[in-house]
């Protein structure tokens, strides 16, 4: 339920002022993915791959995490993490901003960002390239009608499965039980193995958790955290 509500909150969130200018302001550390074509089904078969070498400056491993939100997540991870480069991807530019804002100010050289939706991923990322994706309370879509639009679902699954290293993991953060266990179920028909699930993160004895934004506030509110791995087979 709280989940709902801020997902409403955060889709009616006014236009920053001078948003074209700030997003310009952090073009190093930004890249559109976008297409001409809007049935991703046919705009991913052309690629246009991102040179990730050239971007980081390094081969170090990738790490993705799918709707990074104003990016305390990225940001405090890719602090604590200086071995791996990661890629934190948005679809709202009204919100990414910040989050690039961020990594700039604290001069992260291995946390750049994607302003696009993930469906278009495969167009500009390479396929077994990733070692590891974060979906840290991704929307619920609870009407089942729109049960194709979770982060979860089998048809992202695959797009995630093409981009994945074999043994590479997602690890998923939600308040949301619904969408949990819609998740424990797709990922379980689409070949991953489950490891190290959590119906309470937060009194789990779970080291070295990051919250997020939203994971503040639903711990706050007594929401109990749920967590898993899913190692692709």
């Amino acid at each position: 339920m709280f989940g709902i509500i801020i997902s409403v909150i955060y889709m009616r969130m006014r236009k920053k002022k001078h948003l074209e200018e700030r997003l310009e302001g952090v073009s190093d550390y930004l890249y559109i993915i976008e297409s001409d074509d809007r049935n991703f089904n046919t705009a991913v078969i052309e690629k246009e791959y991102i040179d990730l070498q050239k971007w980081f400056g390094n081969n170090n491993p990738l790490y993705l995490e799918i709707g990074c939100g104003k990016g305390r997540f990225s940001v405090e991870y890719a602090k604590a993490h200086p071995e791996i480069n990661l890629l934190a991807i948005e679809k709202s530019g009204n919100v990414i901003v910040s989050a690039c804002e961020s990594a700039q100010k604290a001069g992260l050289s291995n946390l750049r960002f994607l302003k696009g939706g993930a469906e278009y991923l495969e167009k500009f990322l390479r396929e077994d390239s990733v070692e590891r994706i974060f979906l840290n309370f991704s929307c619920p879509f609870p009407k089942n009608k729109y049960a194709s639009h979770r982060l979860t679902h089998h048809r992202f699954l695959e797009i995630y499965k093409r981009l994945m290293k074999k043994g590479a993991q997602i690890h998923q953060k939600t308040d949301n039980m619904h969408l949990f266990e819609f998740s424990i179920e797709q990922f379980s028909a689409n070949g991953f193995a489950l490891e190290n699930v959590s119906l309470d993160l937060h009194n789990s004895g779970f080291e070295g958790n990051i919250m997020t934004e939203y994971e503040e506030r639903f711990v706050n509110l007594g929401q109990p955290i749920y967590r898993l791995e899913a190692v692709l087979k």
